[in-house]
C-alpha cells in the first residue's frame, strides 16, 4: 500500500544525494518513451537506465513507426517480462514504469493483448455509481505486469460540451468538483491498495478548452474558470503526483503555457493550493510546446517552473525522437551556463526519491 510520507525536501536532499552524480540526478527527472518489447542488458533503453539513472519510462501499444508491430505492449506475459527486465537495469529496482490507463478510449492494456480492456470511461463510472471493485481490478492488472505508475485519474471538470478532448471522450467524472474528487479518490485508493502510483491531470484544468494541445497552441484565457482548481485543492494531500497541461492562460501567465510557467506550478499549484508532491509535465513533444519552443528552452522553462518529472514520450512524431543522452547533456549545459541551478535539480531529485520510497 502507498503511504503518504511528508518530509521536508531540503532536509533529505543531502542524504539522498550521496554517491549520485549530477547527471544521474537529472536522469531521475526524465520519463522517456522507447521502442521495443524487451529490454535486454545491451538494449539502448537498458543502457540509458544504467548510465543516466533514468527515473521513469512510459509504455505504449501503438507503434507510430511501424503500425504492424507493437511498440511496447504485445501480451500480458511479454509486458510482465519487459517490466522485470527494465527494473533489472535500474540501480535500485524502483524505476517508474507508466501507462495511460484511465478507462474508456484511454487504456493501453487492451483486450486484444490479453488484458481485460473493458474498463468504463469516467462519465459512465459516475452513472454506475461506486466503481471501487472495477478500479481495484484495473490496479490488480497493472500490478500483475509490473506497471507501478498510472497516469490517471483525470480530474478535469466537464464544463465545456464543445471540448472533444475531455467531454467528447467522456474522460471527466462530471462538472461538480466534489463529485470529481470523490471518484478520483476511489480510483487513487484502489491503485494504492496494489502499490500503484497515480497522477491527477491536467492542471490547472483542461475541461474548459476547445483545442487539443497534442496538435498546437491552446488558449483558455477566456474559457478557464477558477472552479477548475477545486479538485486539486480537495485531493492535494492524497495525490501522488500532478500532471500539468500545456494550456495557455494569460491571466495566470502572460508569457508561457502552464507546463512552462513558474507562476502556474510554483505560484498556483504549490503556494496557493499547497501541493507538496511531484509535478510531472504532459508530453513535452506535443505541438503546443514543440512548435513554439526549442528543446533547450523547453527544458530551461520546465525545470525553472518547478516541474519534477519531464515527459518525452517519443510517440507523437517518429522523426523527432529525443534521446536520454541529449536531454541530460542539454540540462548539464543549462547548469553550466547558470540558466538552471543545481539547487533546483536537488529539489526535484528529493521529491522523486520520496515518491518512490514505498515502491
Amino acid at each position: 500500500m502507498i503511504k503518504r510520507i511528508v518530509v521536508g525536501v531540503a532536509a533529505v536532499a543531502s542524504v539522498l544525494s550521496a554517491g549520485v552524480s549530477l547527471e544521474q540526478k537529472i536522469g531521475q527527472m526524465l520519463m522517456v518513451g522507447f521502442h521495443g518489447t524487451s529490454a535486454k542488458p545491451d538494449s539502448k533503453i537498458c543502457r540509458d537506465i544504467k548510465r543516466y539513472n533514468l527515473g521513469a519510462v512510459i509504455l505504449f501499444d501503438y507503434n507510430p513507426v511501424d503500425k504492424s508491430k507493437p511498440k511496447n505492449i504485445a501480451s500480458k506475459a511479454q509486458v510482465a517480462k519487459l517490466t522485470r527486465e527494465l527494473q533489472a537495469c535500474s540501480r535500485d529496482g524502483k524505476l517508474l514504469i507508466a501507462v495511460d490507463q484511465e478507462g474508456g478510449r484511454v487504456q493501453r492494456l487492451k483486450s486484444r493483448y490479453g488484458f481485460y480492456g473493458k474498463f468504463p470511461k469516467a462519465a459512465d463510472v459516475v452513472k454506475a455509481g461506486n466503481m471501487k471493485l472495477t478500479y481495484e481490478q484495473m490496479a490488480k492488472e497493472l500490478k500483475s505486469v509490473g506497471i507501478n505508475y498510472d497516469l490517471a485519474p483525470v480530474v478535469d471538470l466537464d464544463i465545456n460540451k464543445k471540448n472533444h478532448v475531455i467531454h467528447g471522450l467522456g474522460r471527466s467524472f462530471g462538472e461538480d468538483p466534489k463529485t470529481v474528487a470523490k471518484y478520483a479518490s476511489i480510483f487513487i485508493d484502489a491503485m494504492h491498495r496494489y502499490g500503484v502510483l497515480t497522477s491527477l491531470k491536467h492542471f490547472p484544468g483542461h475541461g474548459s478548452s476547445v483545442g487539443d494541445t497534442h496538435k498546437g497552441f491552446v488558449d483558455v484565457t477566456h474559457l478557464w474558470k477558477p472552479v477548475e482548481l477545486e479538485p486539486y485543492r480537495l485531493l492535494k494531500d492524497k495525490a501522488d503526483t500532478v500532471m500539468v497541461a500545456h494550456v495557455f492562460n494569460k491571466k495566470i501567465d502572460p508569457k508561457n503555457p502552464a507546463t512552462l510557467s513558474r507562476k502556474t506550478v510554483e505560484g498556483l499549484l504549490r503556494k496557493k493550493i499547497g501541493f507538496e508532491g511531484v509535478v510531472i509535465t504532459d508530453d513535452l513533444q506535443m505541438g503546443a510546446i514543440s512548435k513554439k519552443y526549442s528543446l533547450k528552452e523547453t527544458l530551461r522553462l520546465a525545470i525553472n517552473a518547478g516541474d519534477d518529472i519531464l515527459l518525452f514520450g517519443n510517440q507523437l512524431d517518429p522523426r523527432k525522437v529525443v534521446s536520454t543522452k541529449e536531454l541530460v547533456e542539454t540540462v548539464m549545459v543549462l547548469i553550466k551556463e547558470g540558466r538552471v541551478s543545481e539547487a533546483r535539480i536537488e529539489e526535484s531529485y528529493a521529491r522523486i526519491r520520496r515518491l518512490k520510497k514505498p515502491l
